[in-house]
């Protein structure tokens, strides 16, 4: 049986009178609504079988944002399903300006929520294939919003995955699960990307044979392995390179199965025409907090005054990241964060460039 799907992730969907002005915003949510709408435009020309959204479906919770993005899902001739996002559900409880975190299964009833108590489902999305849709927000007892699953999703993880053992599993969360960047559970800029517990859920995808795992959250187009098991993080519709993906599968039960993978981009919405070029630049033009921060913070650890004359070199470096499948060699830097920059390249074990982020076929 062959199947295919497309991926769209982080849309930070904003209606026009939503829209705050804050400085130094990385992603640009004026965008959301026209993006959005050409990608649909295209998909609902691809005989899909579904359609599935990762998370930080709004700009910040907003219901309004939620209304609209529900309504135009609606809309769509093939099923959709979601999961929030910390954007989502930025707070436990409703604000004037933010649903609360409970909230969420009652706008999304239709995409994989049947049962508006819960905030993790599975369904079957065809015949032998199964998706499993999970929360990965949890806020502490100050309302502090962290990347986690609760033990009681956990224990209810664990007894769905032994009922579906037979199944093709696809699992869907917004946080990471694999680190997509060099030590990025332990960093202080990547570690919130991440999935608090991420090894005790590996742990159980990997008890129960599951081969596959769609995030978004990171805002960069990357493919992770880790113990067999693949994550595919799309990068974020209202950021560079506006990206979103179509997977074709072939599925032979109990045998392996060929995953194909082909990311395409938005290029121009009405009033941004040349949108990658703006967007790379509006990045740019905001790199240099986070490049200091990276700099100055371990693993590496430099001065200010070290630091200060590197990040002109870097100004790209985190819409190259985005992009997926980059290659980075800063020949001029100090040997040790030449060493530590190119980590982050898609190579291989052997050195050489591994080029899967954005085209490829997986053999899972």
């Amino acid at each position: 049986m062959n199947f295919r799907f497309a991926v769209i992730s982080d849309p930070h969907i904003a209606i026009s009178q939503t829209i705050r002005n804050i400085p130094n915003r990385f992603h640009l949510v004026e965008v959301s609504i026209p993006a959005l709408e050409l990608v649909l435009k295209h998909i609902e020309q691809l005989d899909l079988d579904f359609l599935l959204l990762p998370g930080d479906l709004t700009q910040d919770g907003e219901p309004e944002n939620h209304h609209w993005l529900r309504q135009r899902l609606e809309a769509l001739p093939f099923p959709v399903y979601v999961v929030p996002g910390n954007h989502d559900v930025p707070t436990p409880f409703p604000t004037a300006s933010s649903i609360g975190l409970k909230d969420f299964p009652n706008y999304y009833s239709p995409f994989g929520y049947y049962n508006p108590q819960q905030l993790y489902y599975t369904c079957e999305v065809l015949p032998g294939i199964q998706l499993i849709g999970l929360n990965s927000n949890l806020f502490d007892g100050e309302g502090k919003q962290l990347g986690c699953l609760d033990e009681e999703q956990l224990i209810w993880l664990e007894k769905t995955l032994s009922e579906v053992k037979e199944q093709f599993v696809i699992v869907m969360i917004h946080h990471n699960v694999i680190e997509h960047l060099p030590g990025q559970s332990d960093h202080v800029l990547g570690r919130r990307y991440m999935l608090d517990n991420a090894p005790m859920v590996l742990q159980l995808l990997e008890k129960y044979g599951v081969k596959l795992i769609f995030t978004g959250h990171l805002h960069i187009q990357d493919i992770a392995y880790h113990q067999g098991i693949y994550e595919i993080t799309t990068g974020s519709l209202v950021s560079y390179p506006h990206p979103y993906r179509i997977i074709d599968i072939n599925y032979q039960r109990q045998k392996q199965q060929e995953v194909k993978v082909k990311s395409y981009r938005v290029n121009s919405v009405p009033g941004w025409e040349n949108l990658p070029e703006m967007s790379r630049q509006w990045l740019s033009d905001r790199s240099y907090p986070f490049m200091m921060k990276l700099l100055t913070t371990p693993p590496l650890n430099l001065s200010v005054e070290e630091a200060d004359p590197l990040t002109p070199k870097l100004r790209n470096f985190w819409a190259d990241m985005a992009a997926g499948d980059g290659l980075f060699d800063f020949p001029e830097f100090p040997p040790l964060v030449r060493r530590y920059f190119h980590q982050f390249s898609a190579v291989n074990r052997e050195g050489k460039p591994h080029l899967i982020d954005n085209q490829t076929t997986l053999v899972i």
